[in-house]
């Protein structure tokens, strides 16, 4: 999938909910959609395509042909959500950022070895 936007569009809460559904159906048809978001969150046809609109102008999804796909996955939509946060919070310093988690809150064994294991598997 195409990633054409260097800064992407930012989600709500229900916003991410929505886009969830479309991705763990894509793709979808736009009437499915729409029984899906009444089954889920109880609404209208209306506000579903209020919700889609919006999101296919920020570049996140597509309605073609009344089939409604991503044009980004979740994972990268993620990824790059995670990566702006590292710097938007901590100037771009993941060790900053995992250094103000853990004052806070001890790491268990396992959560030691986990990230021990990502380390190692990354190193440049």
């Amino acid at each position: 999938m195409a990633e054409e936007k260097k800064e992407w569009y930012s989600m709500t809460e229900a916003e991410r909910k929505f886009a969830d559904v479309i991705w763990e159906n894509e793709p979808v048809g736009s009437g499915e959609l729409v029984r899906l978001c009444d089954e889920r969150f109880g609404w209208k046809k209306s506000t579903t395509y209020t919700f889609l609109k919006k999101l296919c102008e920020q570049g996140l999804f597509e309605n073609r042909d009344s089939r409604v796909s991503a044009k980004i996955d979740r994972e990268s939509y993620d990824q790059h959500r995670g990566e702006r946060f590292v710097q938007e919070t901590y100037g771009g310093s993941l060790p900053k950022m995992i250094a103000a988690f853990i004052s806070r809150k001890k790491l268990s064994r396992q959560q030691v070895d986990e990230i021990k294991q990502m380390i190692d598997n990354y190193k440049e």
